[in-house]
């Protein structure tokens, strides 16, 4: 990553107040992984899509003090939102999945536990999968992180995806692509299974209660982690994102 180094502050007033303080993780991060030093540029980002540059103006043992110079609005986000709900995967593929979402311009991120998923999510794995979500951000230059929300069942996960124009549901035995993904336009939300897919209720339930239409990723099976990750792209890229 180049340029000024990226950090998230819980809330920003500029420029009615334009000195800042940054504690926490983000700075024991910044002051003894990438060693700020006073004087240097760094740009804030507190979610709400804008980009405030600073400059450091003290480091102490447990935050730091920055100087607000400007504030620029982040050409990076999608103009389209864009909701991906993925079953739970083990080990660290979830956190595999929210990290390249992120790089991706997903706008938010849902992960579920369905009937054949045998991963869980606790309080601390959720913490973990939003921690990934904002270090991807800075990766990719993003302004906003993803929330990342949990999901204890499936159709709690269907019914949060209520509002979107297009629902796209990616299941190994549908057969068919219901919708013409060249004409996509539009809030959309797209839904992949667990390592071990959906029962075929579940299936019925998301196209026939839910008004999901069926998505397929070619005749190969594919890994869930892999599903999510080309399921997300090809959406982006229907949607204009990644031209």
């Amino acid at each position: 990553m180049s340029g000024a180094r990226r950090f998230f502050i819980d809330s920003i007033n500029y420029p009615s107040v334009a000195e800042v303080t940054l504690s926490g993780d983000e700075f024991v991060h910044a002051k003894t992984v990438l060693r700020i030093e006073e004087g240097a540029e760094i740009i804030l980002l507190d979610n709400s899509g804008n980009e405030y540059s600073a400059i450091v103006t003290k480091v102490g043992k447990r935050d730091l003090s920055a100087h607000i110079t400007g504030v620029n609005v982040g050409p990076r986000e999608a103009a389209t939102p864009v909701y991906l709900l993925v079953g739970a995967l083990k080990g660290d593929k979830t956190e595999l999945v929210v990290q390249k979402a992120t790089e991706l311009g997903v706008s938010k991120i849902g992960v579920f536990s369905s009937r054949y998923c045998s991963a869980y999510i606790n309080e601390n794995k959720l913490d973990r999968l939003s921690r990934v979500a904002r270090e991807a951000t800075k990766q990719c230059l993003r302004s906003v992180a993803p929330p990342v929300e949990y999901f204890p069942t499936l159709n709690d996960a269907l019914a949060s995806a209520a509002g979107y124009k297009n629902k796209l549901f990616a299941c190994e035995f549908s057969g068919v692509t219901d919708c013409d993904l060249r004409a996509l336009s539009g809030p959309t939300a797209i839904v992949v299974g667990s390592e071990g897919g959906f029962a075929e209720e579940e299936f019925a339930a998301a196209r026939g209660q839910n008004g999901f239409s069926s998505l397929t990723l070619g005749k190969r099976i594919l890994r869930a982690e892999t599903a999510a990750i080309c399921a997300l792209s090809v959406v982006m890229f229907c949607l204009g994102e990644l031209s």
